[in-house]
């Protein structure tokens, strides 16, 4: 098992579109009240992995941070890339695989976020991440990344989940069917998505993203292994927040 470069295919097209209703506003305020509360070091420049469509990285480069983002979707970076022309912004984007990706400098901060650290689902590969991020932090930065609780998954278990959004004439109903793999810490998520322009359906389309479940004592033992101080580990997106078997999604903090 490891690492699907490719995971976000034709689904990337419709990527914005689904989660239009995702508060980016509000992620990027715990971030930087993170790295306020952490961070050892002024911080200026930060690196996102899996920075997607530039959900994050945009709102933060507004915020008068150097951002530089890293993607395996070529989809996904195209679409950042014409947010950012017709914003006349500055960001560095570049495609690559987080687990070893490559630069020529550090970075003040390094942030992970919306489960991309989750598609990383082989030991291996979850500690070549990791390592990889310590090499290119700042001693005193920040890694911050929002994660699936093992103990949440455990008990309150994934089931089908249809969704569906409007952009003009396009309909796309999206459903996604869990398969659990219990003993290796994995969710199938096995979605089909219908497109349908003036209520006809015109396309159907299939993807299955496998993703793996981290328990907060598992996260800290590899963020650990790879040379972080674990600060804090919080409901998404609220610092100071208890941890226990009913959130479902939960951030980490931890200092290089």
């Amino acid at each position: 098992m490891g690492l699907k470069m490719n995971v976000f295919n034709r689904y990337a097209e419709y990527y914005d579109a689904l989660y239009a209703d995702k508060n980016y506003k509000q992620e990027c305020d715990f971030i930087e009240k993170a790295l306020r509360k952490y961070s050892k070091i002024k911080v200026k420049s930060i690196l996102e992995l899996g920075c997607g469509t530039g959900g994050h990285a945009i709102p933060l480069s507004l915020r008068k941070y150097e951002m530089t983002g890293i993607d395996a979707s070529k989809v996904m970076l195209n679409a950042a890339k014409d947010k950012i022309i017709s914003s006349g912004m500055k960001l560095n984007l570049k495609r690559g695989d987080i687990r070893n990706f490559k630069f020529t400098r550090k970075f003040d901060s390094i942030i992970c976020m919306f489960a991309v650290l989750n598609y990383v689902t082989s030991n291996n590969d979850l500690e070549k991440t990791l390592k990889n991020v310590k090499r290119h932090l700042k001693k005193g930065g920040l890694f911050i990344c929002d994660i699936w609780n093992g103990l949440a998954v455990m008990r309150i278990l994934p089931s089908i989940r249809t969704k569906t959004v409007k952009k003009g004439m396009t309909k796309i109903i999206r459903t996604a069917e869990p398969e659990l793999d219990a003993a290796n810490h994995l969710c199938h998520n096995h979605f089909t998505m219908v497109i349908l322009e003036k209520d006809k359906v015109v396309e159907e389309i299939k993807e299955t993203h496998s993703v793996r479940y981290l328990f907060p004592q598992e996260i800290t033992y590899y963020l650990e292994k790879a040379g972080f101080e674990v600060l804090e580990i919080c409901e998404f997106p609220k610092l100071g927040c208890r941890v226990d078997e009913n959130i479902w999604n939960i951030s980490v903090i931890a200092r290089g």
